[in-house]
């Protein structure tokens, strides 16, 4: 059974606002979301260019999960600091 690595991400969309997301392939998911494929974000649908501002590897898909839950629980002043940072402590979450 092959473990697969897991990604939190954030998009930032042409207006500014973040949309976070988790996935095993960033490639794949940031092509799917910025040409509208079915399997892309409705939320991101016609609001491109989308530009990929953030990445991190996760442990598992359930480390990815509940930092995805609490940065989506964030305002943007605290995403966009996370953004800068190039990280997210994950100690935070415990």
């Amino acid at each position: 059974m092959t473990v697969s690595q897991w990604f939190l991400y954030m998009i930032e969309y042409n207006d500014g606002r973040l949309y976070t997301g988790i996935t095993t392939d960033i490639e794949r998911r940031f092509d799917e979301h910025q040409n509208n494929h079915v399997k892309g974000a409705k939320a991101l649908r016609g609001k491109g260019p989308l530009q990929l501002v953030f990445q991190q590897s996760m442990a598992n898909r359930s480390q990815a999960s509940i930092a995805e839950s609490a940065i989506k629980k964030l305002p943007k002043s605290s995403k966009k600091v996370i953004v800068a940072a190039g990280h997210f402590d994950l100690s935070l979450l415990d």
